[in-house]
């Protein structure tokens, strides 16, 4: 199994639960990864600390970069880097990154990530969408990148919050290429 140098961006989007379960994950799939960069959007850490009551961001054994840090190693497709997941990613991020704007290290990872034909993985929370939103879904997708939006599933029957997000971080994972156990639809209980 060749090993993965993933970039984990967070946004200051609502849902800062599916980072870090998303985090929890990636701690126990560490044999699978070579690199690992985080980034935190301006307002990421704010949303986190607000909605999960907690600084737990703090305590991440995985190498984290500034947003204004364009000498990180991902911000050039010489690094090898070849999977980012956004999650969650704000509209306002996405909306940089359909259009091609570069401003902050989330939006020139993303960037490079879709030159060099990588694959690039957003998860929005948010709900309605307007037309606007879907238009720079449509672009991100035309790009290459997927749209993998924070809707849980519920046909595993998940009796807690986090097991309704899991099973979007477990898709995700899937999405990114790791081996993760996880519900499959038409196995039996």
């Amino acid at each position: 199994m060749t090993k993965k140098k993933i970039i984990i961006a967070v946004t200051g989007a609502s849902g800062a639960i599916y980072a870090k379960i998303l985090f929890r994950k990636l701690e126990f799939l560490k044999e699978q990864i070579e690199s690992t960069g985080v980034i935190f959007s301006k307002y990421a850490r704010e949303v986190w600390k607000y909605e999960l009551e907690d600084e737990s961001y703090l305590n991440l054994s995985f190498p984290t970069y500034k947003e204004d840090d364009f000498f990180a190693p991902f911000a050039s497709g010489s690094s090898g880097f070849e999977t980012m997941i956004i999650c969650p990613c704000s509209m306002g991020s996405m909306g940089r990154i359909a259009s091609g704007i570069s401003s902050d290290l989330i939006t020139r990872s993303a960037d490079v990530i879709l030159k060099e034909r990588k694959k690039l993985i957003l998860v929005p929370r948010e709900t309605p969408y307007n037309l606007i939103h879907i238009r720079n879904m449509e672009t991100i997708t035309e790009a290459g990148g997927i749209i993998c939006p924070a809707s849980p599933s519920f046909y595993c029957k998940p009796d807690t919050i986090e097991k309704a997000v899991e099973t979007v971080i477990d898709r995700v994972l899937g999405l990114a290429g790791f081996e993760i156990s996880s519900f499959q639809w038409g196995e039996k209980d």
